[in-house]
């Protein structure tokens, strides 16, 4: 059984555009709330968490609507079709608004461009499991990070080019080509995927793989707990990782004396880790599981906040540390979605990955006004103890983790032991 690389790809489009909105989102909109609207720090703070607030109702509520549609073009592609044309029509009214300085237009715009957005982010990445026999979701799920990270530089670059200078630059460029790359993507996608016409061989083959509850039918209590357990460690591993990534600029500017953004190499060696890491870790977990896999980096990332905790000044070897952090992130985030879904049936796919989606944003909420909190009423000084203990908690919710795992495919001779898969 061999992955679809091809099909992946083109699956993984979506993914890519989502990224590339989001990685914009999160670099422009702040600057435009303070310098064209001229908004504190709070307000803005609140603004940019409204669409972790939101994701944690719309994220699971269109991943179920989404296992209950049946059209002629599928049931995700609807819902990723309508979510994409509205988000770009929404993205490119912004822009406008910014520069009419009509800050109630920019926010109902905003939190509409938010709403079309939760419409297709869960529908889309379920299209992936949808499609993906089990055992091989883990190969899968690493294309798609790939993907993810594609459209993450395709925005970077976009900023550079098209985002002129001055305090009050024309952002509709930058908006239109974010626009277009969503349309073009999705377009191309739904031309080259045919979601309803799945081959009945690849059904059977997915629904066939090790599946651990029947479509449904409720979970039987082992299993269920072991879904408890995952998304717990789901939570946990986010909190450890986003207070690091929210909060590392003023740690290393405060603790460390980093000047001029010099704390972003840090940030680019772990996150070109981790892209280099999606492909062979993908490769890994189908060796030897995606459980140890992931229980290999939450091990990665409690050691390198523990090692990180004791500098009291930047040194070269920190980016040593950062280039492990992003592989242990590729080998917990290649492998824990897959392991939520593979506990669904094909028919609660969409749901479970909204159980997926709400316990990692629910964390993402919490853990930068819990460790925000540390940082101002105690010490800078927490943050990677912090890290260090939620990491380890992660570490042990997983260990109970008992199904979702992927099972390496019995060899029939051992010759076919030393055969490499494509």
């Amino acid at each position: 059984m061999k992955l679809n690389y091809k099909r992946t790809i083109l699956i993984g489009l979506a993914f890519l555009s989502i990224s590339a909105f989001w990685q914009m989102y999160d670099n422009i909109i702040p600057l435009i709330l303070k310098n064209s609207f001229e908004l504190g720090e709070t307000v803005t703070g609140v603004i940019m968490a409204a669409d972790n607030i939101l994701a944690l109702f719309l994220l699971p509520l269109f991943g179920l609507l989404s296992d209950r549609t049946d059209t002629r073009i599928g049931k995700r592609m609807p819902f990723i079709i309508a979510g994409t044309v509205l988000s770009a029509i929404f993205l490119l009214i912004l822009p406008a608004a910014d520069r009419g300085r009509n800050l109630t237009l920019f926010i109902v715009i905003l939190f509409l461009t938010l709403l079309s957005m939760g419409l297709y982010r869960s529908p889309s990445v379920a299209l992936m499991p949808d499609l993906t026999p089990k055992p091989l979701r883990s190969k899968g799920n690493a294309v798609i990070n790939l993907m993810g990270a594609v459209g993450g530089v395709y925005s970077l670059i976009m900023i550079q080019v098209l985002v002129g200078k001055g305090t009050t630059p024309n952002y509709f460029p930058l908006f239109l080509s974010i626009a277009l790359l969503m349309v073009i993507c999705v377009a191309v996608l739904f031309l080259t995927v045919k979601e309803k016409n799945i081959p009945q061989e690849m059904m059977t083959e997915t629904e066939t793989a090790a599946s651990e509850t029947e479509k449904g039918s409720a979970l039987l209590p082992d299993v269920k707990r072991s879904l408890i357990f995952m998304l717990s460690s789901i939570a946990l591993w986010y909190i450890a990782y986003n207070a690091v990534t929210t909060a590392f600029s003023r740690y290393a500017t405060h603790v460390w004396g980093m000047e001029n953004g010099g704390y972003a190499n840090c940030l680019m060696v772990a996150t070109v880790a981790a892209i280099i890491s999606y492909i062979p870790i993908g490769a890994l977990s189908s060796r030897i599981g995606r459980k140890k896999t992931i229980l290999i980096g939450v091990a990665m990332l409690a050691f390198c906040y523990l090692c990180a905790a004791f500098y009291n000044n930047y040194h070269v070897s920190m980016n040593l540390f950062f280039g492990i952090i992003g592989f242990a992130w590729a080998a917990i985030n290649v492998n824990s979605f897959p392991m939520v879904v593979e506990i669904a049936s094909s028919g609660d796919v969409g749901k479970y990955t909204g159980y997926y989606y709400t316990f990692s944003m629910a964390a993402q909420v919490v853990t930068p006004i819990l460790s925000g909190y540390l940082l101002e009423h105690i010490s800078y000084r927490t943050l990677f103890p912090y890290s260090v203990f939620f990491s380890v908690m992660a570490f042990f919710t997983m260990l109970m983790v008992r199904h979702g795992d992927s099972r390496p495919e019995k060899k029939n001779s051992m010759l076919e032991s030393f055969d490499v898969d494509d």
